[in-house]
């Protein structure tokens, strides 16, 4: 068993001034000029040279990395917003990615009309009890 004070085991870390420096840029618009058509995890874990978990573990271990994650769906969100509202972007797909940024397309239906002219039918069941069957057949 470990002692508490003894060093964290594993790999050391690979997150360095200099990933963190490649990562606001890539942010700051350097995924536009590597072609990317818009901002992503794996599109800055491309870049970086490392895997998405990667980015996800550095995030949690991290907050400056934290904050680029942060910044980097921001700018992924309204890159989606402005390209999907233009038209530049497939609207099925620019819907889908909108659902991990807490979008939703909610369709609500109300049975009754404006005039009241397509109320729900109430039907009541009524039911017979052993003793009123009893004496209906005496």
């Amino acid at each position: 068993m470990a002692q508490a004070d003894s060093p964290k085991m594993g790999r050391p870390t690979k997150l360095t001034e200099e990933i963190i420096k490649q990562a606001e840029n890539y942010i700051a618009g350097d995924w536009m000029t590597l072609g990317h058509v818009m901002p992503s995890a794996v599109g800055l874990a491309k870049v970086i040279g490392v895997s998405k978990k990667t980015i996800y573990n550095w995030a949690d271990n991290n907050d400056d990395f934290l904050h680029i994650l942060a910044e980097l769906n921001t700018e992924q969100e309204f890159t989606l917003l402005n390209n999907g509202l233009t038209g530049e972007f497939n609207t099925a797909i620019t819907k889908l990615v909108l659902t991990k940024h807490d979008y939703s397309d909610k369709v609500a239906q109300d049975v009754t009309s404006s005039d009241g002219s397509m109320k729900p039918t109430v039907i009541e069941l009524v039911g017979v009890t052993n003793e009123s069957s009893a004496e209906d057949t005496e």
